[in-house]
């Protein structure tokens, strides 16, 4: 598995990581045994980066993963989570002392004494531009609560306000074949600025898997059920904010694509592994299967000119009006 430096942390991840929300809630149920087996799994591919929350589950995904850190001390793998999402989102709730407070119960449950990355998840864009917020996050570094911290943010607006912070260490931003809005600014930013760039939701929710269709159904417990339109939290975050049945549809014309060996899934993952600028890509995976797929298509050959032009023409006639001008 290639690694990358992640920026101004100073060390290097896997191309590939794992996001864990998957292990927590909002995807359907994955028993403890399937979700350590995931782990497992992530690992011995050569993953070294996993993504949680403590939202995840109310913290089951951390405490899952501190499970498997607790088993497998040597492993080598950077953890990163996220604070802020248990409030009301408000500016006045990101404090000194909420801080701590959160930053203190990831530490439990990870069972770790610091934190190895702590990213702002998904704040308002006035905590982005807070000094303040930012004094207080550079205390927790001085204190040795946590190691570094990052932004994950819903905006390429946001990413450039996160990126010019001094102390920034990651930005954490959905890019994927069907929301290519990033690289216009925000991977030249980061890449100039020597901040990592982690890039979720590069399935888009599963549909560039090709595996969903117009009549499939999703647990009433799945997000993909319940925030198709941003009735839970920001529409972006489900199938990247694109109209589900133009992407079914994108997706089989994605699927042609795919390389002779490769699934549509890891011909998604290169996709995003090879756009310059990009630290570690981190889809999630219910299943050993998956995550040992997730993780091999790092080593897939670089995706060829003509992909790269087709997959352009298709975000152009497919999306670009949908989300561009959006996120």
């Amino acid at each position: 598995m290639d690694k990358r430096l992640m920026g101004r942390l100073g060390r290097e991840v896997s191309v590939v990581g794992l996001g864990t929300w998957q292990l927590g809630a909002d995807w359907g149920a994955v028993d403890e045994k399937d979700a350590l087996a995931v782990l497992d799994a992530s690992a011995e591919e050569g993953v070294t980066f996993f993504d949680t929350a403590d939202v995840y589950g109310d913290g089951r995904s951390e405490r899952l993963i501190g499970q498997w850190l607790k088993a497998n001390p040597d492993a080598g793998v950077l953890v990163a989570t996220k604070m802020g999402r248990r409030v009301e989102q408000l500016p006045e709730h990101y404090t000194p002392a909420n801080f701590r407070a959160w930053t203190d119960r990831s530490r439990a449950n990870l069972g770790v004494d610091r934190l190895d990355l702590v990213q702002l998840h998904c704040p308002p864009s006035a905590v982005i531009e807070s000094d303040a917020v930012f004094d207080a996050l550079d205390a927790l570094v001085d204190s040795g609560a946590i190691a570094a911290y990052g932004v994950s943010v819903e905006t390429c607006a946001q990413a450039l306000t996160a990126i010019a912070r001094p102390g920034t260490a990651s930005v954490q931003i959905i890019f994927n074949a069907f929301r290519r809005k990033p690289l216009d600014e925000v991977l030249p930013a980061a890449s100039a600025a020597g901040v990592g760039i982690i890039a979720r939701v590069p399935l888009a929710s599963g549909l560039l898997s090709g595996r969903y269709r117009h009549d499939t159904v999703f647990a009433a417990d799945d997000h993909r059920s319940y925030n198709r339109h941003g009735e839970a939290f920001d529409q972006g975050e489900t199938f990247s904010g694109v109209d589900y049945d133009t992407g079914v549809e994108a997706a089989a014309e994605f699927a042609a694509l795919a390389p002779q060996g490769a699934t549509p899934a890891q011909t998604a993952l290169r996709w995003v592994v090879q756009q310059p600028g990009v630290t570690t890509v981190i889809p999630g995976a219910r299943s050993v299967d998956q995550a040992r797929a997730n993780a091999r298509a790092a080593a897939l050959p670089p995706l060829g000119e003509d992909v790269l032009s087709a997959v352009r023409d298709l975000y152009d006639r497919r999306f670009r009006a949908q989300v561009h001008s959006r996120w």
